[in-house]
């Protein structure tokens, strides 16, 4: 909420201090703001640097929204970069894995909803969630996966 030099050392300490945190999507956030403002100033090589290192952290987080954005203040600031397609999260969630066992082992989705005690509904959003980050499109398919990676972490 300042301008000038002012705020230019606010966007330097809040890179900096985020820099030495796990906040890792909060520090991205902070490097477009510094970037959109920099390039607002009529600062575009130093635009440039802060909304690359923008782009490149949330493009690899998955956050496709800010990389978007940071990617259009790279144009703008005169850099000519290409879209990246969004990479695939391979990585289960510890309930995602569970309920993709149990569907692997042949149990309905009311079964498997039984057993974790949620939703048919809700299992079936997960499997979802879990035939995409697979790279699959059925249960028969997915006892492949699962014995596919048991094996590979074997």
């Amino acid at each position: 909420m300042t301008s000038g030099p002012d705020a230019e050392e606010a966007y330097r300490e809040a890179v900096e201090r985020l820099g030495r945190t796990d906040a890792r999507l909060l520090l991205a956030r902070a490097h477009l703001l510094y970037g959109e403002w920099l390039r607002l100033g009529n600062r575009r090589v130093d635009a440039r640097e802060q909304l690359g290192i923008a782009y490149e952290m949330l493009s690899e987080m998955g956050a496709e929204a800010f990389a978007e954005r940071a990617r259009r203040g790279l144009q703008a600031a005169g850099e000519t970069i290409r879209r990246r397609l969004p990479q695939p999260h391979t990585v289960l969630t510890p309930q995602e894995s569970q309920i993709a066992r149990l569907a692997g082992e042949g149990l309905t989705n009311p079964q498997i909803g039984t057993q974790l005690f949620i939703s048919p509904h809700t299992v079936e959003w997960h499997l979802r969630k879990v035939f995409q980050k697979l790279g699959i499109v059925s249960r028969k398919q997915l006892r492949g996966q699962l014995v596919d990676r048991a094996v590979a972490t074997a």
